[in-house]
């Protein structure tokens, strides 16, 4: 039995490379249970197996979420001691260092724990290094989605390994069959998919649309992980360019895919490193060209000049003049459209599902506990 445990259900990266999970360990044949926060919906409400929603609220500011947090922690503790269905030998599988109370739990009832990470940046730093503590306690595997990311945050004590990311087949099979055009109804379309936050570069992308305004055939599409009314409350202040169109919360992210010439991470390296960047790979897929950031694990997918180009966001120039590039030079697009497609069928699903096997397997076969 293998027990998957989540605070927040949304569309983001975490809540996805955790259904592609358990979509690639539901294989072996284990009965699957999922425990998920309260708040939110998003990719997780599709995984197909039994869930339990344990109590979570997001709140509006850092104190009141912090203690909502903790809150939840506690709940999520109670319902897993209430659950007298859970295997004595079940494996707690912790998504991200947040469910502290599901390794909590495994620690207490001696079940082993894997905890599967995403995160660089957790704060404040007194709530990092608890966090960090609970996964030493616990943790007997920690499974790292890139090779800079097992380096960011190593936990010392707790056996390690690399599992990159991988898209699911669904994705993958539209992804196949869209055909990449450098340009899309005479228009050079830019895509960004991001949560509305000014470090994953929101505001970059705004500087960078008001520089390009004057060129015509070149449009922005921002489609970002937020409801319609984070949108209008985000952008209230915030004069919006011609050029750029904002899209609420979509469960389709392929339909915009498909459409895009060029797809964009502007994360802050300075707030924010990316471990894996999983928009990038999905454009990869689609065949399309990415720019990325310098730093972190978008390293491990992105070659420069090869699949797309590696540029700080707060070079604002920099990033205009190869935006002007690539809308100009239709061939060099469909080179980097060929590699990207080429790079991105090495993190396939079965790959994926077979590496998470082994560290299921490996756990499984080993003494968990003295």
């Amino acid at each position: 039995m293998i027990v998957f445990v989540h605070l927040l259900n949304d569309r983001s990266g975490s809540p996805r490379v955790l259904s592609s999970v358990v979509t690639a360990l539901g294989r072996g044949g284990d009965r699957l249970r999922l425990f998920v926060g309260s708040d939110g919906s998003g990719c997780l409400d599709e995984a197909g197996i039994e869930t339990t929603r344990y109590w979570y609220r997001r709140m509006p500011y850092r104190l009141l979420t912090l203690i909502t947090y903790m809150g939840s922690q506690l709940s999520l503790l109670t319902l897993l001691f209430r659950s007298r269905d859970i295997d004595r030998k079940a494996l707690i599988y912790v998504n991200t260092l947040l469910p502290f109370g599901a390794a909590l739990y495994g620690w207490m009832t001696r079940r082993p724990v894997i905890y599967h990470l995403h995160e660089v940046s957790v704060s404040p730093a007194p709530l990092r290094w608890f966090l960090t503590a609970m996964a030493r306690l616990a943790a007997c595997r920690l499974i790292y989605v890139s090779d800079f990311h097992r380096g960011c945050l190593p936990i010392p004590g707790v056996r390690a390994i690399t599992v990159y990311n991988a898209l699911d087949e669904p994705f993958l099979t539209r992804a196949r069959v869209s055909r990449y055009e450098a340009r899309r109804g005479g228009l050079f379309n830019v895509l960004m998919l991001a949560s509305l936050r000014d470090y994953k570069g929101v505001p970059e992308l705004l500087k960078l649309a008001k520089r390009l305004v004057k060129r015509k055939d070149i449009q922005f599409d921002l489609v970002v992980n937020d409801d319609a009314v984070a949108v209008q409350r985000y952008f209230a202040a915030r004069a919006l360019p011609a050029n750029l169109t904002i899209h609420p919360r979509t469960d389709d992210p392929a339909t915009y895919y498909a459409r895009a010439c060029l797809v964009m991470n502007l994360s802050r390296p300075d707030q924010w490193v990316e471990t894996f960047g999983l928009t990038l790979l999905e454009a990869m897929a689609f065949g399309i060209p990415v720019i990325a950031p310098p730093v972190g694990g978008p390293l491990e997918l992105v070659t420069e000049g090869r699949e797309g180009f590696l540029i700080d966001c707060r070079c604002g120039e920099e990033l205009a003049e190869k935006v002007r590039l690539l809308a100009d030079d239709q061939p060099l697009c469909v080179r980097l459209s060929t590699a990207a497609r080429a790079k991105a069928s090495q993190f396939s699903p079965q790959a994926f599902g077979q590496a998470l096997r082994e560290a299921v397997n490996l756990q499984a076969s080993e003494e968990s506990w003295p």
